[in-house]
């Protein structure tokens, strides 16, 4: 159940040397407050999927789907919201239908730490299944295990949005820290622009989230918020993803090939 700008935690990237791209990015890093922001945005801009744009790596069916965490990101991240919704439209039965999920997020959480793989996606998946579980349980109500996709939607589609209207889109932020120029794109036009126009489409996504979740919330209607949870998650966040890599690529493409060579 994944409702953050990340998404599915990105596989990790071999470098040519055999490391983990993440784990060089983490290594070394300055101490000073800046180094670690500037370390902080690009890894977030990393978790959202704008690596293949940066590394220059083609556009694929295969890049995109690493760039979502590969086929075990998908299942930890879908998986659990299907089943919770399948259980309840079976059963009818509030206990059952959270324990199916919270027990999901515990077997993810167990083969990775058996298999010594990061753990970091699945601890927030089982941290935010049993969020949602404990408020659903406390209330008795089953539309309130969606309530932290709500909060999480809200945040972050408020925060993409205002960053856009002051004029320091937190997608170029992000991206400008990934690609090593800092916030140099500020003084370019066409980059300004660009990554203007993804924060407010990001923003769109949570806001466009919410309007058509929020009215089933109110009314109770637990398989329809549940579908179309699942159905504005993965399904909408892989297509805005090409449509971000596009354009950046695009506008850092051009800009390069604008500069005089020396």
């Amino acid at each position: 159940m994944t409702d953050s700008l990340s998404g599915p935690e990105p596989e990790p990237r071999k470098t040519s040397d055999g490391t983990d791209s993440a784990a060089r990015a983490g290594a070394g890093s300055p101490a000073e407050p800046a180094g670690a922001l500037a370390d902080s945005m690009a890894a977030a801009a990393r978790r959202a999927g704008f690596s293949p744009a940066a590394d220059g790596e083609p556009i694929s069916g295969h890049a995109l789907l690493a760039a979502m965490g590969g086929i075990r990101g998908l299942v930890e991240a879908v998986l659990p919201g299907l089943v919770f919704l399948v259980t309840y439209t079976l059963t009818r039965e509030l206990i059952p239908s959270l324990i199916a999920p919270v027990t999901i997020g515990v077997i993810f959480f167990a083969l990775r730490l058996a298999r010594k793989q990061t753990v970091t996606q699945a601890v927030g998946g089982l941290v935010g299944i049993g969020l949602s579980a404990v408020l659903a349980l406390f209330t008795g109500r089953a539309e309130d295990f969606y309530l932290p996709g709500f909060w999480t939607n809200g945040v972050y589609g408020a925060a993409l949005l205002v960053s856009a209207l002051i004029g320091w889109p937190l997608i170029g932020v992000a991206v400008g820290f990934l690609m090593g120029e800092q916030l140099a794109w500020r003084a370019d036009p066409s980059k300004r622009r660009v990554l203007t126009i993804l924060t407010f489409m990001w923003a769109g996504l949570f806001i466009l989230r919410l309007a058509v979740q929020l009215p089933l919330y109110y009314a109770g209607n637990v398989e329809w918020l549940g579908a179309t949870k699942l159905l504005m998650g993965i399904p909408l966040y892989a297509p805005l993803l090409v449509v971000s890599w596009l354009m950046v690529r695009s506008v850092y493409a051009a800009t390069a090939a604008q500069r005089p060579v020396l």
